[in-house]
C-alpha cells in the first residue's frame, strides 16, 4: 500500500467526490494529477474502478469492494493522526462512544455531563446503534469504544463487564392482579407481550430462555426502545419485558407493576468494549476509566 498511497487517496476522493475534477479541489492537486493517479492504481490492480454516467463517475463492483477497505483504512489513519497529537500537545481530544438508546439513556448519560463539565474542550461524539450496529463501528475505526448489552463473544474484541441488568416484565392498572401473584411462563405468555424487535441482544437473550421454559413468546408489539415498552405498557396494552434498573422510579411511584415469573431471568450486565490492539486516545482511555 505504502507504494501507492497517492493511488488511494486519490481514489477515496473521487469515490467520495463523484468527480474527478472535485477529488482535485479536494486533494489540491491538477485533474490529471488524480486521473494519473487512478490509473497507476487500476493497472497495478488489473481493471477499471470507475465507470462514467452523465452525473460524473461511479463506483464498479471491484471499486466498491476496494472503497469498503481503504474508507477503513483511512478512518484508521486519521485516529492515530488525532492520537499522536493529543499524546504531544496534552490538549483537547476527542471521544467517539457508541451506545444503543437505552444505555445512552440510563448509564452514559450521567457520566457525559460529568465529564464535560471537567473536559470542556474534549469533543464528545456518540452514534445511537443497537449492539450488533455498535460493534461493527467498532471495527470499522469509526467509534472508540462501545458500550452494549451482554452477552456478547468476539475474538476481536476486548470485553470488560460493567453493572448488572436484570431484566424483568412490567404492566399497567389494566393487568395489575398480575402482580399480585407469581405467574408461570405458560401463562404469562396467554396475556399480550410487548418486546423489543426482532434482532437486538436483549430481544434474542428473552427468546432463548423463554424457549428453554418450554414456551415460544409471540409478542403483540414490537417496539424500538425500553422506554416505548414502558409507554405502551402504563396505557394498559399489555405485559412489557424491561430493564428493572431503569424502571425503580415507576414501579416506586405506582406507575407500573412488576410481574414476577416462577423463573426469573438470569441478570446481564453491561458490556464495554474496545477492539484488541487498538490502543485509545488518551480522552477516550479517560473518559472509560470513570465508567463502572
Amino acid at each position: 500500500m505504502v507504494d501507492n498511497f497517492e493511488g488511494y487517496r486519490a481514489f477515496l476522493a473521487v469515490a467520495q467526490t463523484g468527480s474527478f475534477s472535485k477529488a482535485a479541489e479536494k486533494l489540491s492537486v491538477t485533474q490529471p494529477a488524480v486521473s494519473h493517479a487512478v490509473r497507476r492504481l487500476e493497472e497495478r490492480l488489473g481493471g477499471p474502478l470507475f465507470y462514467r454516467t452523465a452525473a460524473g463517475v461511479r463506483l464498479t463492483s471491484e471499486g466498491e469492494v476496494l472503497h469498503k477497505f481503504v474508507s477503513q483504512a483511512f478512518h484508521f489513519l486519521e485516529n492515530g493522526e488525532k492520537k499522536i497529537a493529543e499524546m504531544r500537545e496534552l490538549i483537547a481530544g476527542e471521544v467517539k462512544i457508541g451506545a444503543g438508546d437505552t444505555l445512552c439513556r440510563h448509564y452514559l448519560l450521567p457520566h457525559l455531563e460529568s465529564f464535560h463539565r471537567e473536559h470542556p474542550a474534549v469533543k464528545i461524539q456518540v452514534t445511537n446503534r443497537t449492539t450488533r450496529e455498535t460493534i461493527a463501528l467498532l471495527k470499522e475505526g469509526r467509534i472508540d469504544f462501545g458500550i452494549v448489552n451482554l452477552p456478547v463473544k468476539d475474538s476481536q474484541l476486548v470485553i470488560r463487564e460493567s453493572i448488572p441488568l436484570h431484566d424483568c416484565f412490567v404492566a399497567g392498572e389494566a393487568f395489575r392482579e398480575l402482580a399480585e401473584r407469581t405467574v408461570s411462563w405458560e401463562e404469562l405468555v396467554r396475556h399480550p407481550l410487548i418486546l423489543l424487535e426482532q434482532g437486538s441482544n436483549i430481544r434474542g437473550y428473552i427468546d432463548r430462555f423463554a424457549r428453554k421454559q418450554g414456551v415460544a413468546i409471540q409478542p403483540e408489539f414490537e417496539l424500538g426502545s425500553i422506554d416505548l415498552l414502558v409507554q405502551f405498557a402504563r396505557i394498559g396494552l399489555g405485559v412489557a419485558c424491561v430493564i428493572r434498573e431503569f424502571v425503580a422510579e415507576e414501579l416506586n411511584k405506582g406507575a407500573l407493576y412488576e410481574v414476577r415469573v416462577d423463573v426469573p431471568l438470569p441478570p446481564r450486565r453491561v458490556g464495554l468494549v474496545t477492539l484488541r490492539d487498538v490502543p485509545l486516545s488518551l480522552a477516550a482511555g479517560r473518559f472509560l476509566e470513570r465508567l463502572p
